[in-house]
């Protein structure tokens, strides 16, 4: 069975037919590319695939878990994680609450507890900066821990929105053009990334880039879409 099932997805806004009929089964650990021409739909389906947007047909498995139309926060807990084009991280955090804020998933303590600082607060804080700090090591982004993350150089910030989203612990990985606006040495930095967390982290990744060196050298299967429709694969 395939890790991600999607089937004859479809979405309108108005008269635009923006994603027509699009299908893709990626397996545990591949390494997948989603290219086409700006306006083609890629981000469209990153959208629907994690509950931005709910769709007009069509149907998205996970793991055999018909997760279609679920809200976005469901879709993250059941497994799907993603990154965006213009970054989103909290700019006033630290680069670790940054990837705390993740983590939330699955490391809990109640309100009460928060408020009173219980051990029970304590205990789950701790763990939590542990496995924080295990991510940004991955990442080479522990020796700035406790810098805002709006004063790292832009190449660190794609890092950490990347760590962010893994602190969730998908199965599926979505990058949303990861390489945009990075020079070469960054790219390339980039590039051993990518390897890096799939070998680490064990999750499949579709990649959204527009950068064809970058999607040769790292995708096992590429599909082309345009006008919201695949044209190849």
């Amino acid at each position: 069975m395939a890790m991600l099932d999607v089937k004859n997805l479809s979405i309108s806004f108005g008269g635009l037919k923006a994603v027509d009929d699009f299908s893709i089964t990626i397996e545990k650990g591949q390494l997948y590319g989603l290219i086409g021409p700006n306006g083609a739909g890629k981000t469209t389906i990153f959208n629907l695939l994690t509950g931005v947007y709910k769709p007009d047909g069509g149907r998205i498995l996970l793991d055999g878990k018909d997760i279609t139309g679920h809200k976005a926060i469901q879709i993250n807990q059941a497994g799907i994680a993603r990154t965006f084009q213009n970054i989103r991280l909290f700019k006033e955090l630290s680069v670790l609450d940054n990837v705390k804020v993740g983590l939330h998933n699955h490391h809990k303590y109640s309100t009460l507890s928060g408020i009173l600082r219980l051990p029970s607060y304590y205990k789950v804080e701790k763990e939590m900066d542990e496995r924080a700090m295990e991510l940004l090591k991955v990442f080479d982004l522990d020796k700035e821990f406790d810098y805002k993350a709006s004063n790292l150089p832009y190449g660190k910030q794609r890092k950490l929105e990347i760590a962010r989203a893994l602190a969730t612990e998908p199965k599926l990985l979505l990058l949303d053009e990861p390489a945009a606006g990075m020079n070469p040495t960054e790219t390339a930095e980039l590039l051993s990334c990518i390897n890096t967390i799939r070998d680490t982290f064990h999750v499949a990744i579709l990649l959204i880039e527009h950068d064809m060196s970058l999607v040769m050298r790292v995708c096992e299967r590429i599909q082309v879409i345009n006008f919201g429709q695949t044209i190849a694969a």
